[in-house]
């Protein structure tokens, strides 16, 4: 792996040339002897230009943040770019509708819902304390009205209409979203309704939210795009998103505000830039005004010191491993999805690529049975693997060829 010199690096460079012309240029001097020193810069470009275009930058420490917890990650590497009491378990509030809105996608992607189904609003819902869309009781109201009312207002009566619609009730509703949460490896959350009023056995933290928005932009994007929208009328009653960062910073496309007096002002955002999207989680900032504040400078920092690169491509072949007593005798490898590595700006020219592949396996070897895996360092440091997984099943052989692999693998033992 030879990566080149990245833009980053090239801007950097062409500055620093012009401001040093622009220095000499004002010099009082003659023309021949302005033009001689032209020159022989030039000449020492030529042998000390390139240093200075591959100095790799300083990567400051991340900003402080007047929040309990937050977290800074990039959404398709993965890596976390900055972090304080990221495993804390605190109040979530309405964040709980991320994953509200993530089980009714779920149902709508299996085909066990469709966005037009109608859904009566019952008096629970109707009756539920906090933010509305304000559906009226025995309202007929369509899944996706009630995604919006969710999404964009924080209704909580729309929250519990979901969720009874989906489940039935709302407390089976709530086992579903636990159950969502162990398998998407959330550790430290427990859900105990649908919209995030506070209890006792409510929590989560700044990491399993990470998780869960990280799925839910990965998983649904045609419904992910809902959380950009800025306001929604339903029932003649206007209502504007409360994530200010819709309004401030175009990039910015989600995801979800929420407050309680005992989890303060929490947003998650999530922004893209030139391809590379960054998720940041804030819990418990002091205002609404803090929350935004508190976003937009982690993705700030995030965005101008670090970038994000795609270095293969999923299901492409990159490496083979020999398989024994197989239909064929060697397997071909690849990825399950495709590999981001997220680095500090002006260093992929020193990104080392490595591969480890296993030459051991035994027929039969199904499709994605891991077969080897691929790492990237930067400066001794591994800033992203991955498994390498057999792109196509391998039977056994015949006979004849289990018999003969078997007496190479005898005297290779």
């Amino acid at each position: 792996m030879k990566p080149s010199l990245g833009f980053f690096d090239m801007i950097q460079y062409t500055t620093f040339l012009q401001s040093i012309m622009n220095e000499m240029a004002n010099l009082k001097m003659s023309c021949r002897m302005r033009s001689s020193l032209f020159s022989l810069f030039f000449v020492l470009l030529a042998f000390v230009g390139p240093a200075v275009a591959i100095e790799p930058a300083q990567i400051p420490a991340p900003p402080e943040v007047g929040a309990k917890a937050f977290i800074l990650a990039d959404h398709n590497s993965g890596r976390v770019l900055a972090e304080s009491n990221a495993d804390q378990r605190l109040e979530p509030a309405s964040l709980t509708k991320i994953m509200t809105a993530y089980v009714v996608f779920r149902e709508l992607t299996k085909g066990n819902l469709k966005l037009d189904t109608m859904v009566t609003v019952s008096e629970k819902a109707w009756r539920t304390e906090g933010s509305r869309m304000f559906a009226q009781v025995g309202a007929q109201i369509s899944v996706e009205n009630l995604l919006k009312g969710m999404i964009v207002q924080s209704g909580n009566d729309a929250s519990v209409a979901l969720a009874e619609h989906v489940a039935g009730d709302e407390a089976v509703f709530v086992q579903v979203m636990n159950q969502n949460a162990e398998r998407l490896g959330m550790k430290n959350t427990h859900f105990k309704n649908s919209m995030g009023l506070p209890d006792p056995e409510h929590y989560t933290t700044a990491r399993d939210l990470l998780i869960l928005t990280s799925a839910l932009i990965g998983e649904f994007p045609e419904y992910y795009k809902w959380h950009s929208i800025k306001e929604f009328l339903f029932n003649n009653i206007k209502q504007t998103n409360r994530n200010r960062l819709l309004w401030l910073d175009s990039t910015v496309d989600g995801v979800k505000t929420g407050h309680t007096d005992g989890a303060g002002y929490c947003l998650v955002t999530s922004a893209l830039r030139d391809g590379m999207r960054l998720i940041a989680v804030v819990l418990g900032t002091k205002s609404d005004k803090e929350r935004a504040q508190a976003n937009q400078t982690l993705l700030n920092y995030g965005f101008r010191f670090y970038e994000t690169r795609a270095l293969y491509k999923a299901n492409e072949k990159l490496s083979e491993s020999r398989v024994w007593k197989g239909e064929t005798p060697m397997a071909e490898l690849g990825l399950l999805k495709d590999f981001y590595v997220t680095f500090p700006r002006g260093q992929y020219q020193s990104l080392k690529a490595s591969m480890e592949v296993n030459n051991s396996a035994v027929a039969p070897v199904a499709q994605n049975d891991k077969l080897g895996s691929i790492k990237v360092e930067l400066k001794d440091q591994i800033i992203g693997q991955a498994d390498l997984v057999s792109l196509k099943p391998i039977p056994e052989g015949g006979f004849f060829r289990r018999a003969l692999d078997s007496l190479q693998l005898m005297f290779k033992k």
